[in-house]
């Protein structure tokens, strides 16, 4: 799966109607819902504030709205256009601002769809994918070497915490698990050892 790399807002203009894609990052139904009637209120002299979103490590919450135009023509596309780049923990809404011309069943489908696949180029997507937390301590003197290490081999070091030993946090792709183990004895010399905690899904 995809999320978005940062919340933002992208205009197109289909025959002088205003489509306004606005999205944000979430990760509860109620944030989604928020973020839905802050746009109604920003833009509260729009016709239609059409929505979709999507939630869930597996993009398992999946929910859209036509807010008024006909049924099918606005938030099912937009909702597509989200599933079909694995897009989760995100909402789009989508103001439009009538210019006039009637665009039809088709027309609508791709204008609301349309809007949202370049409101997503325009903030960008980064990856999300399942990794294990491996729990690496190692003493104080070894410490200062081995974050390099682990930085300079691309690891991730998602925290780091100091007590009678340091420990680090550190991301590990689940393919990559046992292969980590080695490189950790190898660079080590057998001097620190990593326990594994749980799964989690990291941004990459």
């Amino acid at each position: 799966m995809r999320t978005i790399k940062r919340s933002g807002e992208h205009e197109i203009e289909v025959r002088r109607s205003r489509f306004i894609c606005s999205l944000a990052r979430v990760t509860e139904e109620s944030e989604a819902r928020e973020f839905i009637g802050l746009q109604r209120k920003t833009h509260h002299d729009a016709r239609h504030h059409c929505s979709a979103f999507v939630l869930g490590d597996s993009g398992e919450i999946q929910k859209s709205s036509d807010d008024g135009e006909p049924a099918g023509t606005a938030g099912v596309p937009m909702l597509e256009v989200l599933r079909r780049n694995e897009i989760t923990n995100a909402v789009a809404v989508v103001t439009r601002y009538f210019g006039g011309v009637l665009l039809g069943a088709g027309g609508l489908v791709r204008a609301y769809g349309g809007a949202v696949s370049a409101a997503l180029e325009h903030v960008g997507t980064l990856q999300r994918r399942p990794v294990r937390v491996l729990l690496v301590e190692a003493d104080y003197v070894l410490a200062g070497r081995l974050d390099n290490d682990l930085r300079s081999a691309g690891y991730e070091v998602a925290d780091t915490s100091y007590d009678t030993a340091v420990r680090f946090h550190v991301h590990v792709p689940v393919e990559d698990v046992d292969g980590f183990h080695a490189w950790l004895a190898e660079s080590t010399g057998g001097a620190a050892q990593a326990a594994e905690g749980p799964l989690v899904h990291a941004e990459m």
